[in-house]
């Protein structure tokens, strides 16, 4: 293996000549802290976890969850992929208005959001492989077998995995600075445009395609979620949804993460943060406006007055409406604690809106409805927790909210 200058301590310096394999088997070692609360309460779930999926893999779904015939989709379909990438949709938004609309103000944070896109895609991915009762089959859909080249499962599979080989592209030249390769991030560098425009395309298309989805489920799906505008509203919940993660994981990011940042890097974070609660509360105008013309259309008020219908307020009303409010009290009073308020009632209400549509309102008039088994949850929080780790794993390591070396900002 070729050698290449590797700075130990990811200095501007380069350090002693190294391979990159004794690089990367160096960088393996823990850094930090090792018996902190959130590793003693996460590895536990991690170890329970990869426990449960054994035995899912050996003794089929049965043994670990409540999936049947009558609901074949379950926590992992509708938590880990439907709820998921509606978060992920923060890293298409966000480098649209970095790399397409030029505000360069929320480059710091680009790649944060794009890396934990990436993350997001690569888990729930796996989190697909455990729901399928024939792993092996999972081809089947990108290649059109049993499905057809026409279906919306295989645009959406193609979507998905293209999407995540785009935000790789993105992601990749803090690899290339990692391992102090300038021409290869050079190289890289060249491609990030070109992958940003067709991701973004293909962001919005696998978006639309999941709403796209449920379009087949007309009769299953209660009235108040179901409805033919449901691929347009996956998208926009998928920009103030993303968003909203954004801000919620930037602000405990920035704390956690506190020794990567430079100085006065809090404030032009708030800055961030403001300018991202604005976007939010117009996402979520416009989001609001279509399901009140769908409620009046479709004459919904008849379901109100039922526990489906205190569901449905409890989404659009404290879960949409009034961190809308908040959104835009925080954005005109430059206050951060609204902001940060606002996108935890924002990821609730998204939570519960594609809970509602995959799980809740799924063949709602079923005497024996689904609920998921303790173990179906202790294997979503083990893959929410190993995505965790690795995500904190690259960031104290990889040049991801700190800069660059000098050579990599000179390339600009």
């Amino acid at each position: 293996m070729s050698q290449i200058n590797l700075p130990v301590d990811h200095s501007d310096t380069p350090g002693s000549s190294r391979s990159t394999w004794q690089f990367i088997v160096s960088e393996l070692r823990p850094k930090g802290a090792i018996l902190t609360p959130f590793n003693l309460i996460t590895l536990p779930i991690m170890i329970l976890g990869l426990y449960l999926i054994i035995i899912r893999f050996i003794g089929g779904l049965g043994t670990i969850t409540n999936l049947n015939q009558t609901f074949p989709w379950g926590l992992w379909i509708g938590f880990d992929v439907v709820t998921g990438v509606a978060f992920a949709g923060g890293a298409y938004t966000l480098v649209f208005m970095v790399y397409i609309l030029n505000l360069k103000k929320y480059y710091p944070i680009a790649r944060a959001t794009v890396l934990t896109g990436f993350l997001a895609y690569v888990f729930y991915s796996g989190a697909l492989l455990l729901d399928l009762g024939r792993p092996w089959n999972v081809i089947n859909p990108i290649i059109g077998n049993n499905y057809g080249v026409s279906s919306v499962l295989f645009l959406v599979a193609w979507h998905f995995l293209l999407y995540m080989l785009a935000l790789f592209i993105e992601f990749s030249p803090a690899i290339a600075e990692w391992l102090n390769m300038p021409g290869l991030r050079r190289f890289l560098s060249r491609l990030t445009l070109g992958a940003v425009i067709f991701g973004i395309t293909l962001s919005t298309l696998h978006q639309a395609g999941l709403g796209a989805l449920f379009l087949m489920a007309s009769e299953k799906i209660h009235p108040l979620w179901y409805n033919s505008l449901i691929p347009v509203t996956f998208v926009v919940t998928s920009i103030f949804g993303g968003l909203s993660m954004v801000i919620f994981e930037g602000s405990i990011s920035h704390r956690v993460f506190s020794d990567q940042l430079e100085p006065g890097s809090h404030q032009r974070h708030n800055d961030i943060l403001h300018g991202l609660s604005r976007v939010c509360a117009g996402a979520m105008f416009v989001y609001l406006a279509l399901h009140i013309l769908i409620f009046i259309h479709q004459g919904n008020h008849v379901f109100l007055n039922s526990r489906h219908g205190l569901i449905y307020l409890v989404e659009m009303v404290g879960l949409t409406a009034l961190p809308m409010v908040l959104y835009l009290a925080a954005y005109r009073k430059r206050n951060i604690q609204l902001v940060k308020t606002a996108a935890i009632l924002t990821v609730l209400g998204i939570v519960l809106n594609r809970l509602n549509v995959s799980i809740i309102g799924f063949k709602w008039d079923v005497p024996n409805h689904y609920i998921p088994s303790w173990q179906e949850i202790i294997v979503t929080l083990a893959v929410i927790s190993a995505e965790i780790w690795v995500f904190r794993w690259i960031v104290l390591r990889m040049p991801v909210l700190r800069k660059g070396p000098a050579w990599a900002r000179d390339q600009h």
